[in-house]
């Protein structure tokens, strides 16, 4: 049994359209579905946050009139009570997903909440884990991209990132981004490899330009191929993994896989290198080890009887007022 679905697609505002195939017996997620007030995906709720699997070609919220349908406005849809009047979009985002990728998005449902999520990222105890497939084969297993990255100001790409070296590149700052190979295959008959990605800095379409540096872009990604890798329905950048390590509730979430040939016809499996579960596992070890030799450091040298286990480094006026700015509307990642 077939059925055609229309599917748009924002980024570069195309229409395109799709035929899935429905076959016997299997329960099927559309996953190619176009985003729509109703089908807000929640992971996690409590009192203080709430965790959506964010839909692909949605942005988070919007100041435009025409663009009446955000992530923000499939929060008031399902959720009117949990509006915060204090604030000017009603829901307070712990960090920030690019328009075009989808996956874990946290919600801090009042002022306290997103405090405390805030310090979370501001000292980098955050682990997060993206899901990608790339153009090409990716020879080395597991590396770590290092490149700084800026503004781009030339004409036409202003909207754009860049590494460091590229004309009209503006203010690099150091990034890495751990990379590990999952399995080889195809995409719509070209090859591609399927990665997580580890971010170990927060800047501006991080994982886009790291990709594209090393001559591997994301598929589906239209900016950061110049243009030209227009007809995937949608870019494949998916935020896997979010932990969050609140004290008194900690969130480990992750988002359902929609890299998988039962949900998208034209990803064909060829060759497994490692399991998500495997890699997970092994990235998670391998943040708790860094955690530990951290807090080694902090207590060499240190008068006894006295914790530093939680110790945060001192917080410049610049980001005092930066705290400040995203506990009232969100965080500025």
């Amino acid at each position: 049994m077939q059925q055609s679905v229309f599917i748009a697609i924002t980024e570069h505002y195309l229409l395109y359209y799709m035929v899935l195939q429905f076959r016997p017996c299997v329960s099927w997620h559309v996953a190619m579905e176009a985003a729509s007030l109703e089908n807000l995906r929640v992971l996690y709720q409590s009192n203080d946050f709430i965790v959506v699997n964010k839909h692909w070609d949605i942005r988070i919220d919007s100041k435009m009139w025409y663009e009446k349908q955000t992530v923000q406005s499939q929060l008031r849809h399902r959720f009117p009570e949990l509006a915060d009047p204090e604030t000017y979009y009603g829901f307070r985002f712990c960090h920030q997903l690019d328009f075009s990728t989808s996956g874990a998005l946290c919600v801090a449902l009042n002022r306290a909440a997103a405090g405390q999520a805030y310090r979370c990222f501001k000292d980098r105890l955050v682990t997060k884990a993206y899901l990608a497939l790339v153009r090409g084969i990716l020879e080395r297993k597991r590396t770590t991209l290092d490149f700084a990255i800026g503004k781009n100001t030339s004409e036409g790409r202003t909207h754009m990132m860049c590494v460091e070296g590229t004309e009209g590149c503006e203010n690099p700052k150091p990034c890495q981004t751990v990379l590990t190979v999952l399995e080889y295959g195809s995409y719509d008959g070209d090859p591609v490899t399927k990665v997580l990605l580890q971010p170990l800095t927060g800047r501006t379409h991080q994982l886009r330009v790291h990709c594209s540096a090393i001559g591997h872009p994301i598929v589906g990604d239209f900016t950061y191929s110049l243009r030209t890798d227009s007809a995937p329905y949608r870019m494949m950048l998916h935020a896997y993994l979010l932990d969050v390590p609140l004290e008194g509730e900690p969130i480990h979430v992750t988002a359902p896989d929609p890299f998988l040939p039962t949900l998208d016809t034209k990803w064909v499996p060829q060759h497994l290198v490692q399991s998500l579960e495997g890699a997970l596992e092994s990235l998670l070890e391998s943040r708790g080890d860094q955690c530990d030799r951290e807090n080694d450091l902090k207590t060499m040298g240190e008068p006894p009887g006295k914790d530093v286990s939680r110790a945060s480094p001192l917080e410049t006026e610049e980001q005092s007022v930066q705290c400040q700015q995203w506990l009232c509307e969100w965080a500025l990642d």
